[in-house]
């Protein structure tokens, strides 16, 4: 791509990202953000200056932003004026994407009701294991292929239904995983990655300190910080009734609920691994 190409391509962002505000700002109004209405408004919507004292910008320098001109915003502007617009989730990403920075998810509280449409997706799912994690990997759902694979998690409660608490304070499911350490290691790096928006959350420093002190590798390695982005690989299962099986794993996220995220296993022919899950499930009624 030649220098005069991507000058061309930024100049159509900026223009976008320009009209993409204007639009915004002239679909409030000034009930909605709690400023006065006033007389004689020439314009739909908010004025300029408005937007611009909400956010807390310059009104020249907000007007550039709406002009297409070579100004950038930083991240702390662009929530700013997210704040400022009224805009809902998607239009707050529609804004960050225009302005080519990458928008930080808010992170959320409280308790969390999987989807009804999610859950019938994951029953769907009859020959392939499945499971939705929450915030903090908590199994809030599950379809019969994962209770025959990986045991019933209607009989766990509170942090023993927590994936990460599982592979480290488990003894079953320990055992259950042929390749331990390599899939633990992996785990952790995972999840402090997928925890960093809540450091210091009370529900995330009690699992932690629990682990610390129930397994010995989560106490020697959650202090090195290693991180991964979620990532699809191989797990290989000795299970008590179904013996060695081998399945590939894949993180799906969940686009309007940025903290729950679809796990699936796939079962594959290595091991024999697709007949031996059929019959585990023909025998567990699943």
């Amino acid at each position: 791509m030649t220098i005069n190409q991507k000058q061309t391509i930024l100049e159509a962002r900026r223009r976008e990202f320009g009209a993409f505000l204007r639009s915004r700002r002239e679909k409030l109004t000034p009930a909605a953000v709690g400023l006065p209405d006033g007389f004689r408004r020439r314009t739909p919507g908010l004025r300029r200056e408005e937007v611009a004292l909400l956010a807390g910008v310059g009104t020249t320098w907000y007007t550039w932003l709406e002009q297409g001109r070579d100004v950038r915003a930083s991240a702390e502007v662009l929530t700013a004026l997210a704040e400022a617009l009224r805009l809902d989730p998607a239009e707050r990403r529609h804004l960050f994407t225009l302005s080519d920075r990458p928008a930080a998810e808010p992170s959320s509280r409280g308790p969390e009701d999987v989807p009804d449409a999610l859950r019938r997706m994951l029953a769907s799912l009859s020959g392939q294991p499945a499971y939705i994690l929450g915030r903090r990997w908590d199994v809030l759902a599950w379809n019969a292929a994962a209770v025959a694979l990986f045991g019933d998690y209607s009989l766990l409660q509170g942090d023993a239904r927590n994936s990460i608490h599982r592979v480290f304070a488990d003894a079953a499911h320990r055992q259950l995983l042929v390749d331990w350490e390599i899939v633990a290691a992996n785990s952790l790096a995972m999840f402090r990655a997928d925890s960093a928006r809540y450091a210091g959350d009370p529900d995330f420093e009690r699992l932690i300190a629990i682990l610390t002190q129930a397994s010995p590798e989560f106490r020697a390695w959650w202090p090195r910080q290693e991180v991964l982005r979620p990532l699809t690989g191989y797990k290989r299962l000795r299970h008590p009734e179904g013996g060695l099986m081998t399945f590939e794993y894949t993180a799906l996220a969940v686009i309007d609920r940025p903290d729950m995220k679809l796990v699936v296993y796939t079962p594959l022919d290595e091991d024999g691994t697709s007949e031996k899950l059929r019959d585990l499930l023909r025998r567990t009624g699943g």
